[in-house]
């Protein structure tokens, strides 16, 4: 609103605004508001007011009939508030609005980070974008260089197809299974691994400059004592082959097993027991045996022989006539039928498995490669994670029984580290009693520090083996994941499923879809659409 105030008016020195008072007889009283609306009129309206000095003034024009000056407002240029987080990996601005003065500049705020000792990391886009607003709120401006940690030791294989002897075990407790070829031989001098050396890494800082330190990688060698494999004269960190044979991946290292090469295995050329690798074209025949420490790798049928390694077992034909093979590893063949596996990781049949004893420290994968003709039919399948087939049963043969969740060897452990868990405990109960009586009663014969450290021996053996059962339990647990996959064929005739140690006698036929442990209604099958139906 427009006012007439005779006698008022306004100056401004040095962005203070004052209030000039001429006495006139017959003004209007003046009161506050009107005060307000004058200053506004004469150009003053975005200025900071001084409300009380207002209020004031406006009485003494009414009350006082004399002259006088007082400052009632002033021009305050933006506000720049610096805030620093504790731990100086970020600061903030705040903008508090001008009023009547001069808005903030990215100059005035990149000032005011400076006076703030604010060093790295400043955002200048964030600055402006801030300043283009006019007024913030805490936005954050600079922000910490975090620091580059090392990169550990790398090793390098440069033989693609080199077998690994330290199978990788993702999250769902499935070792990552790949099938190879036949084998891959390297010769004398030929690289074999490269080993890539840790780096430093690189400091960082906070906002105000303060070093945060780098993790330097962490260094690891070549594996000592490589058979077959040295590092090179020239270049340390260059591994080369010793000797022709089959390379093999193990933890920082390859080595080199030395490679039997037969055109079959029968009573003309006897058993075979081989420090290495033993690679058979032909035929493994009824009755004779293969032991190999590293691989074998069979181009024909294993029918009726026996074979053990430590390694992996390859077979391009089928394992049948009660044949019996045994790796440390995984076990591979076209089919089986009427024979014996047990692998340490996985079993991988191409086509079919009928009538056979299969036992798997990790997997069973039936019928992959030939989904309409693949099969698991009678017999017994007992793997730890997973059993996997495009058909389980036959309504025409006899009764399959698949085990899932069990692991021999584990349970075992977890037996005997009870037992000794249990004696180690009472040795030290024991030791802690004898520590207590001497103290109470006296040491004559000078026997107390000695069974005190030997009961301090004694509690440090037993805490490293309840951390060994805390290890244990963590893999005994995995096993509650176990699962059967069953394809298109479904599940026909009698199988008896077991799923950790609860048992369904499926009588009835099912579709495809996967058998699991539900903890409260035991094993439950699950189609592809997700619906879950327990096993009555």
């Amino acid at each position: 609103m427009d006012v007439d105030l005779p006698g008022i008016s306004f100056t401004e020195v040095n962005g203070q605004v004052f209030l000039h008072n001429l006495p006139v007889a017959g003004r209007p009283a003046v009161d506050p508001s009107m005060l307000t609306a004058a200053l506004a009129q004469a150009g003053f309206e975005q200025c900071a007011k001084d409300v009380t000095a207002i209020a004031q003034a406006a009485s003494d024009c009414n009350t006082h009939p004399v002259s006088f000056v007082v400052q009632v407002a002033e021009r305050r240029d933006a506000q720049v508030q610096v805030h620093m987080a504790a731990d100086e990996m970020t600061a903030q601005i705040s903008l508090v609005a001008p009023q009547g003065g001069k808005p903030a500049t990215a100059a005035d705020v990149l000032r005011a980070l400076v006076e703030a000792s604010v060093a790295f990391g400043i955002d200048t886009a964030a600055v402006e974008q801030a300043c283009a607003l006019g007024q913030a709120d805490h936005v954050e401006v600079a922000f910490a260089i975090p620091p580059e940690h090392g990169h550990d030791t790398v090793f390098q294989a440069l033989i693609p197809e080199t077998a690994d002897r330290a199978p990788k075990v993702d999250a769902n407790g499935l070792i990552d299974y790949r099938e190879h070829g036949g084998i891959t031989v390297v010769q004398v001098g030929e690289p074999l691994m490269r080993r890539i050396p840790p780096t430093p890494g690189v400091a960082g800082h906070t906002v105000l400059g303060r070093e945060l330190p780098a993790r330097a990688g962490r260094d690891a060698p070549f594996a000592p004592s490589l058979v077959g494999a040295q590092a090179a004269l020239e270049d340390s960190n260059l591994l080369k082959a010793t000797l022709g044979g089959q390379p093999v991946l193990v933890t920082h290292g390859v080595m080199v097993e030395p490679v039997l090469r037969l055109a079959g295995v029968n009573l003309a050329v006897g058993n075979i027991y081989f420090d290495g690798t033993v690679q058979i074209d032909g035929e493994v025949s009824h009755g004779m045996k293969v032991q190999a420490k590293g691989d074998i790798v069979v181009g024909g049928t294993v029918d009726g022989g026996l074979l053990d390694a430590g390694g992996d077992i390859r077979v391009a034909g089928g394992i049948i006539a009660q044949a019996q093979v045994q790796a440390e590893g995984a076990v591979s063949a076209r089919f089986a039928e009427n024979c014996s596996i047990h692998a340490g990781t996985t079993i991988m049949l191409e086509d079919m498995a009928l009538d056979c004893a299969l036992e798997s420290g990790n997997q069973i994968i039936v019928g992959e490669k030939a989904p309409k003709r693949g099969r698991l039919v009678g017999g017994s399948a007992k793997a730890m994670m997973l059993v996997r087939c495009p058909l389980l049963g036959s309504d025409k043969g006899g009764l399959t029984r698949v085990t899932v969740g069990a692991n021999a060897e584990l349970e075992a452990q977890m037996q005997a580290l009870l037992q000794r868990l249990e004696t180690e405990k009472t040795h030290e109960e024991n030791l802690s009693k004898l520590t207590k009586q001497l103290t109470a009663t006296g040491d004559p014969k000078g026997m107390l520090e000695r069974v005190k450290a030997s009961w301090q021996q004694a509690v440090q053996v037993w805490s490293r083996s309840l951390a060994e059962r805390t290890e244990l339990e963590k893999q005994l647990a995995v096993m509650q994941r176990a699962k059967v996959q069953v394809g298109a064929g479904g599940v026909a005739g009698p199988v008896d499923l077991t799923v950790v140690s609860t048992t369904a006698h499926l009588r009835t036929e099912y579709s495809q879809g996967v058998f699991s442990l539900d903890p409260e209604t035991g094993v439950v099958w699950t189609d592809p659409a997700g619906r879950v139906k327990p096993i009555r």
